[in-house]
């Protein structure tokens, strides 16, 4: 295992690149077989966040959210980084008004890509998942967005699934009515992770339930490249009583705890209701978030990453803040 410091990693569908976003939310890092590098810098702190990959590996691009991070008052605009691996350091907006558009997510060929956004949020800004049409217009020219849902609640965190048909995300849709409207300026909590199906919003099925007497956070969910489990990050396991002892991250908004994998039935989606059995694959006091799947490219999964590290110095390192 080789560590670097870093955030919302995400990898290329074939495994054989790895892309993350330092600590300082201003640069965009790639690891691949060219080594480590820096592939898009903002001037400013608290400037880029939540890169994902295109699904289709065979185009190079990263999608990105732009503009300061767990703001909603805040304008954040989604915008694709073609050529990722060239370091061309372009980036082209795709989305447009001053809405609070992020965390990105294509389908399998990489044609439509999927958000949630402030857009239509009303003066709460309530967050619901749109659709884009085109990659590659955006909202812009021909290009058209689409509401996948509608309600007066939060829907975040969306990953399409590799086969197509459904879109997982978070959302506090069945939060309890006493629940406070924010918790010291944060959202509440009440945090679940759902199934949506892709061509018919209707259709929505609860997968991880908050529980209705904790307010926890079930967040960041992500299909495996087989799309039959998903990785959580959950804080319902436990909490530091002790927290002025752990390692300050610069821009996190609350310690969301450890990670955990459910397996789904992909075949027969009413099998998934408020799945009962986990897998927790982190268990330490120590912030965990955002965590993802991959196939690895080669034989030995750490054969690039020693040859790197061994062999190759770098004259500037993401900052890690301690």
């Amino acid at each position: 295992m080789n560590k670097v410091s870093g955030v919302f990693p995400t990898f290329s569908g074939d495994g054989s690149k790895v892309a993350f976003v330092d600590n300082e939310f201003k640069a965009v890092w790639l690891a691949d077989s060219q080594g480590l590098r820096k592939v898009y810098e903002t001037k400013d702190r608290d400037s880029i966040f939540s890169p994902v990959w295109n699904q289709d590996p065979k185009k190079d691009i990263l999608y990105v959210c732009m503009g300061p991070s767990f703001n909603a008052r805040e304008t954040v605009y989604i915008c694709a980084i073609p050529n990722v691996s060239s370091c061309a350091m372009h980036r082209q907006q795709l989305t447009r008004g001053r809405f609070n558009d992020a965390f990105p997510s294509t389908n399998p060929d990489g044609t439509k890509l999927v958000f949630r956004s402030t857009r239509g949020g009303g003066g709460k800004r309530h967050k619901n998942l749109y659709i884009m049409e085109d990659t590659v217009s955006g909202e812009y020219g021909e290009g058209k967005i689409t509401r996948l849902t509608n309600g007066e609640w939060t829907d975040t965190h969306c990953q399409w699934s590799p086969a197509g048909d459904w879109i997982v995300f978070s959302s506090t849709r069945d939060k309890p009515e006493h629940a406070p409207e924010s918790d010291n300026g944060l959202d509440p909590g009440y945090f679940g992770v759902y199934l949506v199906k892709a061509s018919d919003p209707s259709v929505v099925v609860r997968v991880i339930a908050s529980g209705n007497d904790l307010a926890g956070h079930v967040n960041h969910p992500f299909f495996s490249p087989d799309g039959r489990s998903i990785v959580v990050t959950s804080d319902l396991a436990a909490v530091s009583v002790d927290p002025i002892s752990l390692p300050l991250f610069l821009h996190s908004v609350r310690p969301y705890g450890d990670i955990f994998t459910v397996d789904i039935d992909a075949d027969d989606v009413e099998k998934n209701k408020d799945v009962k059995k986990f897998n927790r694959i982190t268990h330490s006091r120590y912030e965990s978030s955002t965590g993802t799947w991959t196939m690895f490219s080669t034989d030995d999964p750490n054969a690039k990453w020693n040859q790197h590290f061994d062999e190759i110095q770098y004259s500037v390192t993401p900052l890690c803040i301690a």
